[in-house]
């Protein structure tokens, strides 16, 4: 029986272990995982989402607190539109996430970087234009685009030195969006490096409606390497979403795909920025725990776990201090939300804002727990400890399960490693 080590993700000469574990934002998947994935010679994301914050807790920088004193005038308006992101300091932020973690990369894999198009910082263009180009000056061996469909992202590096030689893909979640891409950028002879085709049963954002049950991972991507064929495309297809064991995966890899992406099963390894309790949540949770809701103020659906205290919560927008989903008139779905509250409750110390959620805030603070659809299974990828609480994995175990384990087969963690307690 075939395991995903028969096979081999090839860019021109590189050959590497076809698994690339998801980009999942803010600092989940950490320096330390997208290390590890990297050492072990596939490809490890980092997220550049909120890198403000992420450099700040992990290279002790003070990039969130100088932008809202800056601002603190403003904090007590519903106008943001002037609260803008020193594009000086974005760019510095991102070269300490990306060219530290660059530094201590070993081993034959690529460490790549996922660039969310949704982030608009309240100048879409420009903002994102730094984050992608100071990614490359960085060293980041690849981007990759996600949360929209970057029709102009490619334009914004088509002068950089490493346009053509830095590994550059997108995620989609149907033929169109790839299509428009492609279409887009057809002047810039430019073609990606590799296409992630994400399904509906992945975690946080999803790139479909509310009628995401009525679509397929499986049949999406078919779709997808017809159409390819048909135009002599040859673009290497990444499956994402819901893929939880090696067997799944080499169903895909038999069936033509060049690699999977997988992240649920590494968001309670030890190498991920999750805190320990709340990957306890993420252990303890059943089918009926998860949910598809629309309280992001993307406008894309999200899933995540109904216990998230992001849900219901009425924090006041701290834009001054983040401010990354502000569009570029410094607006956001959720300060409509809270305004639209505080008006309904007049001299409330406390507010509930059910229908969005203030996302910096939540994500900054670990609150808003996204997951993937089968994150109820991951009670069965380890160990119980005396005290009910779960075995934390390392990344390593996770990564060799994928590689090496045949059918649904799931490698638990060594006995004699199941001895500390996670607090």
């Amino acid at each position: 029986m075939a395991c995903v080590n028969d096979f081999r993700l090839r860019f021109g000469r590189r050959e590497l272990v076809p698994i690339v574990i998801g980009g999942m934002g803010v600092d989940i998947s950490a320096t330390a995982l997208a290390l590890e994935g990297a050492r072990l010679g596939g490809i490890g994301h980092i997220s550049d989402a909120m890198v403000h914050t992420v450099s700040d807790r992990r290279y002790d920088t003070r990039f969130v607190s100088q932008k809202a004193k800056l601002y603190k005038h403003n904090a007590a308006s519903s106008d943001k539109s002037k609260v803008l992101f020193d594009l000086g300091r974005l760019a510095e932020a991102t070269h300490n996430h990306v060219g530290r973690t660059m530094e201590a990369k070993r081993g034959e894999g690529l460490i790549f970087i996922n660039c969310m198009e949704k982030l608009t910082m309240n100048a879409p263009r420009e903002t994102l234009r730094v984050r992608l180009r100071s990614a490359l000056d960085a060293g980041i061996d690849g981007i990759t685009l996600s949360a929209g469909l970057h029709l102009g992202s490619f334009a914004l590096l088509e002068d950089h030195p490493r346009f053509r030689d830095a590994k550059l893909g997108i995620i989609v979640s149907s033929l169109r969006a790839l299509q428009l891409f492609l279409r887009k950028n057809a002047r810039l002879r430019r073609l990606p490096d590799y296409v992630i085709v994400e399904g509906p049963l992945a975690g946080g954002h999803l790139g479909f409606g509310m009628d995401w049950a009525q679509f397929d991972l499986r049949s999406i991507v078919a779709e997808v390497e017809q159409y390819l064929k048909a135009e002599a495309l040859d673009i290497p297809l990444i499956p994402a979403g819901g893929i939880f064991t090696g067997g799944d995966a080499v169903s895909y890899l038999e069936a033509g795909a060049a690699a999977v992406q997988v992240a649920t099963r590494f968001t309670v390894t030890r190498e991920c920025g999750l805190p320990d309790p709340v990957k306890q949540e993420y252990f303890s949770a059943t089918e009926e725990d998860i949910e598809v809701n629309m309280i992001s103020p993307t406008g894309y659906p999200m899933r995540m776990l109904k216990g998230s205290p992001a849900i219901g919560a009425g924090n006041r927008p701290n834009c001054e201090a983040y401010g990354y989903l502000l569009d570029g008139n410094g607006n956001c779905a959720y300060i409509t939300a809270y305004n639209r509250e505080v008006l309904a409750h007049p001299g409330a110390k406390k507010i509930s804002v059910r229908d969005k959620t203030c996302l910096c805030t939540a994500m900054r603070n670990f609150e808003c727990w996204t997951c993937g659809h089968y994150t109820y299974r991951l009670k069965d990828t380890t160990r119980r400890l005396a005290d009910g609480s779960f075995e934390l994995l390392d990344a390593e175990h996770v990564f060799r399960d994928y590689q090496f384990s045949t059918g649904q087969n799931i490698a638990l963690p060594a006995q004699a490693e199941a001895k500390v307690s996670v607090g």
